[in-house]
């Protein structure tokens, strides 16, 4: 099974790091308002950085690491994409 880390960028300009195993359903949810806490009434969502990983806690590692990246890191990350 293939795991996503995503990052969103929200309505509000905000960013948001998580993982998932089906990218697709999982930004409906949050469009939805089924997401993260987070996110609810912080749409419209866009994702802005995407990268796969073989395994859940690779997927989980590597969004530990994004989430501890300075905003001005995360959006050079995004930048790159």
């Amino acid at each position: 099974m293939t795991w996503f880390v995503y990052i969103l960028k929200c309505g509000d300009d905000s960013l948001y790091t998580g993982i998932t195993n089906d990218l697709k359903s999982r930004v409906l949810a949050h469009q939805q308002g089924r997401g993260a806490k987070y996110t609810r009434g912080r749409g419209p969502f866009k994702v802005v950085y995407q990268t796969e990983c073989a395994t859940r806690g690779e997927a989980s590692s590597k969004e530990r690491d994004i989430k501890n990246l300075s905003l001005s890191k995360k959006i050079e990350l995004i930048s790159n994409v």
